[in-house]
């Protein structure tokens, strides 16, 4: 097993808050909160660069360098994570609802109001409202939703149907807050290119539960949250950089025209970046504690980003695990009983089809 109970043990411990919460009261997780517990070591980063590195950037002193480089360290490990080209595409925001806002009003201004957009009947509001707005506004002519089947994935072919000439943006949850179903991003990603549309990923309820490389995507734009991925609250946007270059957002005017920067309001906290630094080392500890599930793989990776990748498969596998274990059951333990036309999941499992369907949301 890649999880034996030493090790989950060890995992345990990396969480301050898993075993009891701050009253002292003994926890069990059927749901996560809406967010992850706080990796201690992610906190501890944090609280150091709040208390040592409190000066603001752009000055010539000691603290405000390594605040800079605090700064960048975390917008480097971010790039690691998610297999991005280079730190300066990665940019930092209060939420992943302010960034998306920012991300629809720059491609707001290339549209002429007959340009539709394209999305899914299981999006959260952060990847809605921003692209209903521009309807409101008239700036697109409309927002068109893919339906889901009966078992809760996406109809691709319905999908394929609402993508036209016409199609400026078409975008997708990596996977639902709500189902758990994960999204064929690379399928997806393919209708979108066919069409020359942007190809938008919303991943927060996706980073912490799955390996994800955005070059591999080739997806213009991908945002996620930090307190979903064991850390604080505070967002990041990956985006091509030919994007973050050409598209103008709402800008500072004094703010540097080149990106990340443009695209970023107000000082960066670098106490936030250093929290994030914190969980890709978690992660890069977890892969030296783990039997490597890739072995043999990934020869495109080296170095952290082949680590990085490992960790978080082995991650998605063992939530596989978990996950048959919970409806299917386990040893003399019966699964959920789920009922489909009558039969019980058990003997009537739904055959592959290319997508995949819904998984367990677990700490660590």
């Amino acid at each position: 097993m890649m999880f034996d109970k030493k090790l989950l043990n060890k995992i345990r411990s990396e969480f301050p808050r898993a075993a009891t919460d701050s009253n002292g009261r003994q926890r069990v997780f059927f749901d996560n909160g809406t967010g992850t517990l706080v990796l201690g070591r992610a906190a501890e980063a944090e609280a150091a660069a709040r208390v040592n590195c409190s000066a603001n950037v752009g000055a010539d002193f000691d603290e405000s360098r390594k605040a800079m480089a605090l700064i960048f360290d975390g917008r480097k490990s971010v790039a690691d994570l998610l297999n991005a080209p280079s730190p300066d595409t990665i940019v930092s925001g209060e939420s992943a609802t302010a960034l998306l806002f920012s991300l629809s009003y720059a491609i707001g201004k290339e549209l002429t109001g007959k340009e539709n957009l394209v999305t899914t009947d299981y999006e959260h509001y952060a990847n809605i409202s921003p692209w209903v707005e521009l309807e409101r506004r008239r700036q697109i002519r409309a927002v068109r939703f893919t339906r889901l089947d009966e078992e809760g994935a996406l109809d691709i072919e319905h999908m394929q149907s609402l993508i036209d000439a016409k199609t400026k943006v078409v975008t997708v949850s990596a996977a639902s807050n709500v189902l758990g179903t994960k999204s064929s991003l690379e399928e997806i990603g393919k209708m979108a290119k066919e069409v020359n549309a942007y190809f938008v990923v919303d991943a927060v309820h996706h980073i912490a539960h799955g390996p994800l490389d955005v070059s591999a995507l080739d997806c213009d734009f991908l945002v996620f949250s930090g307190y979903k991925l064991f850390g604080p609250h505070g967002s990041f946007l990956y985006g091509k950089k030919e994007w973050l270059e050409a598209l103008e957002p709402y800008k500072v005017a004094s703010s540097p025209k080149e990106p990340p920067y443009k695209w970023e309001w107000g000082s960066r906290d670098q106490s936030f970046f250093a929290s994030m630094r914190g969980v890709v080392d978690y992660f890069v500890w977890l892969a030296d504690q783990v039997q490597d599930p890739c072995e043999g793989t990934l020869a495109q990776y080296s170095g952290r980003k082949r680590s990085l990748k490992a960790a978080m498969t082995a991650i998605e596998e063992y939530e596989k695990g978990l996950s048959e274990a919970v409806l299917f059951g386990i040893d003399d333990f019966e699964g959920l009983k789920i009922h489909a036309k009558g039969e019980s999941l058990r003997t009537n499992r739904p055959k592959s089809s290319g997508r995949e369907g819904s998984h367990i949301r677990v700490h660590g």
